[in-house]
């Protein structure tokens, strides 16, 4: 959970969320073939359930000194400028996480895992 003080009280919205948030964001991305899997439980995930599409796949985010990390893992087709992918995805990750909850993100890491070529 990440939780945030208001004049109203408190505010928490679940990692899951956040995820879920960032990973469609991400995928509609020019350039983004799909998401690698970011951790052994979404890699096992994906095995057992290969018909199964997981918006969240890639994606962590978490809370460091009052703002919001994101790490996305990629995967971007062959022959597009991967420079001008992350700057696309660093944009719409912060643009999409501060319009849905007008929370700030501090740091958006992506790592590119592979690249698809079709």
């Amino acid at each position: 959970m990440i939780k945030t003080e208001s004049r109203l009280g408190t505010i928490e919205i679940s990692q899951a969320y956040f995820s879920k948030l960032i990973g469609n964001a991400v995928s509609s991305c020019f350039g983004v073939a799909g998401m690698a899997s970011s951790n052994a439980l979404q890699g096992l995930r994906s095995i057992f359930k290969k018909d199964k599409c997981f918006p969240d796949q890639g994606v962590s985010v978490y809370r460091v000194d009052g703002g919001i990390n994101v790490d996305l893992h990629i995967i971007v087709s062959y022959g597009i400028n991967i420079n001008a992918i992350v700057d696309s995805i660093v944009n719409k990750a912060r643009y999409t996480v501060t319009q849905a909850t007008g929370l700030e993100v501090s740091k958006v890491n992506v790592f590119v895992d592979a690249i698809k070529n079709d």
